[in-house]
């Protein structure tokens, strides 16, 4: 009976999948004349395994990455749940409606992973594994039993190399509960997948550690085979080409039987069998792959009884069920209004009844009683919470001297040497750049991580050595090869513990400033999720002076400045960045409602990450300061380090390790020009994110809302000229002229720079004092200056 009833819910998955993206297409109004789109194709190719694994194998503990393009699936699943709106199915890809691609953020149902067609959500299952070992290693991980994390995927993402990072990760961290499901449909938007990929597929998992179970055939095609003849049809379903199988599908029945014929029909126990099929039965039994079998896909999944992890090759037809099957352009194809006319009264719904759950259905109240005893289902929502935990006050020791990276590794020390409920929540990691990135005092403290125990070997030799990082289940620092990829991926999955596994996690990054870039479409990937992280990227600019072009970052800033989800910051002083992580280890926990913060406009109850751009070079700190305006306005983006009077004629604002030199031309220029100002930017973002905001507010009616920036430049006079320094694109904090339409000169690195020293960079991309001074000098008289940026 549970047979019948998959079969069932099968096909009122393909049904409804499919109705939602034509009625998208070719029924829902346009607003405009391009193609909604939806992957039908895709889709179709999907919905047994995933009818198969959801209402068969899956337990509430276990998270889905769903394939992107099967996003209309997963929403009619939930739909035929009654956990989606048929109003926001008929939106589909419309405003306000179902999602393109699974989002946990966008979407109302219940999203473990979000996707989108490069890969990221496949590799996110295996570093939530590891993620979920790690919170179950701990004292305070709970009894929750451990899920499966799983990546229904199309064989195309295994283009992405993210997937193949991943894989040399888990393999060093014992991996394990995590399953890959590949659609194996071998088409691909252009074209047809190259033959044997299987075999390469089964070599690379297999090679790191990985059961893999491939998933050929389905019931009527395994039970052709025990036919008189059986053996060569197999034989012939093993040799035929890809593009062979694929054009006999969507030419269909009478086709097959030419070719099966003309291939094998002078054999008389093969031409018994075909001949005992008709047309049609022939095509069932030629497009009855494994990955179309739903009684298949769950026997095959009721088989696995271990925790390694596992990828099952799941052969399909893409476009299986449907007129477009196995045509090579149905990637983004359609059927049209006629094919689905035609298709409607084949699947046997009513017109007038194309979204009712369960049409067709012939024993509807049946089909309920089993859906109602799901385990997967039958647990509720998936979304769990943890308790808020208390932020300890950041109390600094600060030296006369100090890079912002150093303030960094102290104040992890510092929470390390405590016994707070947040330290011991903090999960480092770093991508093979651990000890150059300022983590080394807190690695030493904390340890690593690793299931089982492994000795310092170093340390027991008594070989002297700065590192001593033993690993075992207690160690709170995740080591990671070098790949930026990883890290973010990592971050990820950290970030979304409380959600996915009911513990927080406070989790910690760094990496070397440059190669955030490296790791860009994980970092905006993880950040579209929510998850919740401190990234902090160091060294940064040019002020990475001797490792030259390749290892200075120009353009990170902007970044920081565009990524939604993330607070960037810069601080240039020790106590700027204890004020700032003090809060950021708050804002990671916020997820809250409410009006706009007045003093900002900004919507901070709802938290999010936060990224520090550092530096490793020493500058001179300020003295002890803890007056509110300070804290205050190092958190909001900016305060002034030197005041401006009422007849300013010149303001130099600085982000960052240029501090030094934004001071020492502020008092050159106030040798002979009044009242000059020294604006202290620690975030542009913030700033930046507050102006855009207030402006919003002032359309809607709020016509006192006035951003922070606003209330720092408004009283300076209106020929006063501000002069922006950043060691890094000077877009950063270029658009400072706008706010209050002053005259603005950008100064910062816009090329790529090159080996020196600290003084050589600064003063060839005219962000030194000097620099800044004649850049002054040269606009109050009129002259045109030309600062060398080769």
């Amino acid at each position: 009976m549970t047979n019948t009833h998959l079969r069932t819910i099968e096909q009122r998955l393909l049904w409804l999948s499919h109705w939602m993206i034509h009625n998208a297409n070719h029924i829902r109004p346009k607003a405009d004349g391009i193609k909604v789109g939806g992957h039908q194709a895709s889709s179709a190719s999907m919905v047994s395994m995933m009818t198969a694994l959801y209402f068969s194998a899956l337990k509430p503990e276990d998270r889905v990455a769903v394939k992107p393009h099967a996003s209309p699936v997963f929403h009619a699943m939930q739909y035929l749940m009654g956990n989606q709106t048929r109003e926001k199915m008929e939106n589909f890809r419309g405003f306000g409606g179902v999602q393109s691609y699974p989002s946990r953020t966008k979407d109302i149902d219940d999203v473990d992973f979000s996707t989108g067609s490069v890969g990221l959500g496949v590799a996110i299952t295996s570093f939530a594994s590891l993620i979920q070992d790690y919170v179950a290693a701990k004292d305070w991980g709970g009894d929750r039993p451990l899920g499966r994390m799983i990546a229904l995927m199309g064989d195309a993402e295994l283009d992405e190399g993210n997937v193949y990072e991943c894989l040399q990760e888990g393999w060093k961290h014992d991996l394990r509960n995590t399953w890959w499901i590949v659609d194996y449909n071998r088409q691909s938007l252009d074209g047809v997948v190259k033959e044997g990929l299987w075999e390469r597929i089964e070599a690379i998992f297999g090679a790191f550690g990985w059961d893999v179970v491939r998933v050929k055939y389905g019931a009527l095609q395994r039970a052709a085979f025990d036919e008189p003849g059986g053996d060569k049809l197999r034989d012939w379903i093993d040799a035929c080409p890809n593009q062979l199988y694929s054009a006999l599908t969507f030419e269909g029945g009478a086709v097959w039987r030419d070719r099966l014929m003309e291939d094998l029909g002078d054999q008389g126990d093969v031409t018994a069998l075909l001949d005992a099929r008709s047309d049609a039965e022939l095509a069932a039994l030629m497009e009855n792959l494994g990955g179309n079998c739903v009684e298949t896909m769950a026997d095959t999944f009721a088989a696995v009884d271990h925790d390694r992890p596992t990828c099952f090759l799941a052969y399909t037809i893409k476009g299986w069920g449907t007129p477009i099957a196995g045509h090579k352009d149905n990637h983004g194809g359609l059927m049209t209004k006629a094919q689905m006319a035609d298709w409607q009264r084949h699947m046997g719904v009513p017109e007038g009844r194309e979204w009712d759950p369960l049409a067709a259905v012939e024993d509807p109240e049946g089909l309920k009683a089993f859906l109602r005893q799901v385990p997967f289902f039958a647990a509720g929502p998936r979304r769990y919470s943890d308790d808020y935990l208390d932020v300890p006050t950041i109390a600094l020791k600060v030296d006369r001297e100090m890079s912002t990276q150093t303030a960094f590794g102290k104040i992890l020390d510092d929470l390390a040497r405590g016994t707070s409920a947040l330290a011991e929540r903090i999960v480092t990691t770093s991508p093979d750049v651990t000890g150059t990135t300022g983590l080394g005092p807190f690695v030493n403290r904390r340890g690593l991580f690793a299931r089982t125990e492994v000795a310092d070997t170093f340390r027991d030799r008594k070989i002297p050595s700065t590192a001593k990082w033993a690993f075992s289940p207690q160690g709170q620092h995740i080591e990671l090869g070098i790949a930026e990829m990883n890290l973010f991926l990592a971050l990820g999955a950290a970030g979304l513990s409380h959600t996915l596994f009911g513990r927080r996690l406070i989790p910690v990054g760094t990496v070397y400033d440059p190669f955030v870039n490296r790791g860009l479409d994980a970092l905006n990937y993880a950040c579209y999720q929510d998850a919740r992280f401190i990234i902090a990227g160091t060294p940064s600019g040019v002020t990475l002076a001797p490792e030259g072009g390749a290892h200075q970052s120009i353009g990170t800033p902007l970044v920081g400045l565009s990524q939604d989800g993330l607070a960037a910051f810069e601080p240039a002083f020790a106590d700027e960045l204890a004020v700032i992580m003090e809060w950021a280890f708050d804002y990671l926990q916020r997820d809250g409602d409410g009006d706009p913060d007045e003093r900002t406009w900004l919507r901070d109850q709802t938290g999010g990450s936060v990224y520090l751009r550092l530096s490793t070079n020493p500058v001179e700190q300020p003295g002890k300061r803890q007056d509110d305006a300070f804290r205050q306005g190092a958190i909001d983006g900016g305060y002034w380090l030197r005041k401006p009077g009422p007849n300013c004629e010149v303001v130099i604002a600085y982000q960052g390790a240029v501090a030094p030199e934004a001071i020492r031309a502020a008092g050159l220029i106030g040798q002979n020009r009044r009242d000059v100002g020294v604006l202290a930017v620690t975030s542009a973002d913030r700033l930046n994110a507050g102006w855009t905001a207030a402006q919003r507010a002032r359309e809607r009616g709020h016509g006192g809302a006035t951003a922070h920036v606003e209330t720092l430049l408004g009283a300076l006079p209106r020929d006063c000229t501000l002069v922006t320094v950043i060691d890094g694109h000077p877009a950063t904090l270029a658009w400072l002229g706008g706010v209050a339409g002053h005259r603005t000169v950008p100064l910062g690195v816009e090329h790529f720079g090159q080996t020196g020293t600290i003084g050589d960079l600064y003063r060839h991309f005219g962000v030194d004092a000097q620099g800044i001074v004649r850049k002054v000098d040269a606009l109050t008289s009129g002259r045109a200056v030309t600062v060398n940026r080769g």
